[in-house]
């Protein structure tokens, strides 16, 4: 396994090589346990490092699907990189001002937190990245091992089956396709290792989500949505979507920029630039939509059960959020 860390991205790759920007160690002879224990011993000093500046912490999802949106980031931010359904706690405990996190945990926790509308993970149908691997059709499935690092695809995946009139059994396991397809009939995958598997056993490949979102929904597909806390400071937040906009504008619109951003990704994800131009240009996207917020009101209402709608950051006292926040 290979754990990269730059000051902007973490990833997990096969290999075994920790690196960070000061250092590389090799890890060839220590067991899975002891670099898990590593990894885990990196992410709590990131955490540490983070916890007297608060306000100038961004969460970001460990894949790619993030890049346009860091690249270039201003110094001033600190970055914490983690899981998706990781960066659900880091919010909810303060660890950091906004993150983008799985669109069913701010249907779970929207007392507490609101979506900013701008930007986010998504996709107009295939997104490459959120995908279910089998060995047979997927009306042959009998159980399904599902991941636990990403709450939205776990519980997209069941609302998705039972509009087809199917019901597998879930079972949680770590994001190992094979240890996973031992086990089960099926294993739904996301983010880097769901490429990287795509690409070395397209055949094993059942269902794209994105896909099957827009299929039965006809609308995109929101995997991740930037949050915040509804107490969150105002002026910082602002700030924040401002920054992360910016970097997104240079990615649109400035062709050299793209290109770094593209060529970035492809090195440390070791995917072709071809494939990452590809993910960029016609899978993934981190700009959001009207149509975009529509589709994220059904996916509370229908798949997660949330009564009423979603809490949006607008960042201006006529807001219902923010009106509590000058309240308090």
């Amino acid at each position: 396994m290979i754990l990269t860390v730059f000051h902007e991205s973490l990833r997990m790759q096969e290999g075994f090589q920790f690196v960070v920007p000061q250092y590389t160690i090799d890890f060839k002879d220590i067991s899975g346990g002891h670099l898990l224990t590593m990894i885990v011993g990196l992410h709590c000093r990131l955490l540490k490092e983070c916890e007297s500046m608060r306000t100038d912490v961004i969460g970001r999802v460990s894949f790619a699907n993030c890049d346009p949106l860091f690249h270039g980031l201003d110094s001033k931010w600190k970055v914490l990189p983690a899981p998706p359904s990781w960066l659900t706690g880091h919010l909810l405990r303060g660890e950091c001002l906004i993150a983008p996190i799985p669109m069913a945990d701010l249907a779970r926790n929207a007392d507490t937190l609101c979506a900013i509308d701008s930007i986010g993970i998504a996709s107009d149908g295939g997104v490459g990245s959120v995908l279910l691997f089998g060995d047979c059709p997927v009306e042959e499935m009998r159980d399904i091992a599902v991941p636990t690092d990403s709450s939205t695809s776990r519980t997209l995946l069941p609302w998705l089956l039972s509009e087809r009139g199917f019901r597998p059994r879930l079972i949680e396991m770590g994001p190992n396709l094979e240890s996973m397809l031992e086990r089960c009939d099926g294993a739904l995958l996301i983010g880097d290792r769901a490429i990287h598997h795509a690409h070395l056993q397209p055949k094993l490949v059942r269902m794209d989500l994105g896909d099957e979102w827009l299929d039965i929904t006809e609308m995109p597909m929101v995997f991740g949505v930037f949050c915040a806390r509804q107490d969150a400071d105002t002026t910082a937040v602002s700030r924040a979507i401002s920054d992360l906009e910016s970097a997104l504008s240079r990615f649109e619109n400035e062709p050299m920029f793209r290109q770094e951003v593209i060529a970035k990704s492809a090195k440390v994800t070791r995917f072709s630039v071809d494939r990452m131009e590809t993910y960029f240009g016609s899978e993934v996207r981190n700009r959001l939509t009207p149509k975009d917020r529509t589709s994220m009101q059904r996916f509370a209402t229908e798949v997660c059960g949330l009564e009423g709608e979603v809490p949006w950051w607008a960042g201006n006292q006529s807001d219902p959020v923010n009106r509590r926040n000058a309240a308090s």
